[in-house]
């Protein structure tokens, strides 16, 4: 492994701590003493802590080992691997660390907010590492390989709200389930406002002298498409290749980064899109 690649773990292992300490103050600190369910796999593992007393990131760890066997074809090697990591250090600071450190006993809705604002964040810190919590992140990617009519806001939003009224009936009143869909609506704007704003999806517009290799790569690591187009500068009177590149917002940042590792004298620019129709989005 040469020194690049060494820096590069080592960094993603300062991300995925930093992001850990964040995803587990979020969940154990707020979440678990206001006795509200949020939506995903956290949630679910805060259900289960509830009922039965079980570890809080050793559920988060084992509810997503069949989902990681289930989606491996799907996402790929390198993302599985990453997620793994990252689920596995969230796991040692929500069961081994934080149970140790004060919790929040106020209130309940200052909880769920504090819970979106710091849940938010830590996903936004692993995205823009290509990683995740895992979760629903893994069964929204395998629902919207199998289905890709599907709209993936629409299937997270089923997923989440089953598992929100779940909380209902566990935590045994309807405040429960107020309180999750604020800690959830936090945690999206959070997201959507640290890393792109509130649009649904990105096009990239790329111009490189090294088109086709800079196509090659995004497709390998962030399995994206591209459309190459000639152009010619119209002040250096050189060619170009122009990309067009549409994608989500959470892999805005990956494709930026693989971009400037092969070319760094590219040109990149983002637009935001309201709806992206065709093959990988919204069928028509």
């Amino acid at each position: 492994m040469n020194q690049k690649k060494i820096k590069g773990v080592l960094v993603d292992c300062i991300f995925d701590i930093v992001g850990s300490i964040l995803y587990s103050i979020g969940v154990y600190t707020f979440a678990k003493m206001a006795n509200f369910a949020p939506g995903g796999i956290s949630g679910l593992a805060l259900i289960m802590n509830h009922l039965w007393n079980t570890p809080i990131g050793l559920m988060t760890l084992i509810l997503n080992i069949p989902l990681v066997l289930i989606s491996y074809k799907v996402v790929g090697r390198k993302f599985l691997f990453q997620t793994a990591r990252t689920v596995i250090i969230c796991t040692i600071f929500l069961d081994f660390v934080f149970p140790h450190t004060p919790a929040y006993t106020g209130s309940p809705f200052l909880a769920a907010l504090y819970y979106g604002i710091f849940l938010g964040t830590s996903l936004t810190i692993f995205y823009m590492r290509g990683s995740s919590s895992g979760g629903t992140d893994l069964i929204i990617m395998t629902i919207k390989k199998l289905y890709p009519h599907l709209s993936i806001g629409a299937v997270t939003m089923i997923i989440d709200f089953f598992i929100i009224l779940l909380g209902w009936l566990v935590f045994g009143n309807i405040d429960a389930v107020l309180y999750g869909l604020v800690g959830t609506g936090v945690t999206s704007i959070v997201i959507n406002k640290i890393m792109y704003g509130a649009d649904i999806g990105k096009m990239a517009i790329i111009i490189t002298q090294q088109g086709q290799a800079v196509a090659d790569e995004i497709s390998n690591q962030i399995r994206r498409g591209s459309t190459i187009i000639s152009a010619r500068g119209s002040y250096t009177k050189s060619e170009r290749d122009v990309l067009l590149c549409a994608c989500s917002k959470s892999q805005a940042y990956m494709i930026k980064k693989t971009v400037f590792n092969i070319d760094p004298r590219a040109f990149v620019v983002f637009s935001e899109t309201s709806e992206v129709f065709g093959e990988g989005f919204i069928s028509k």
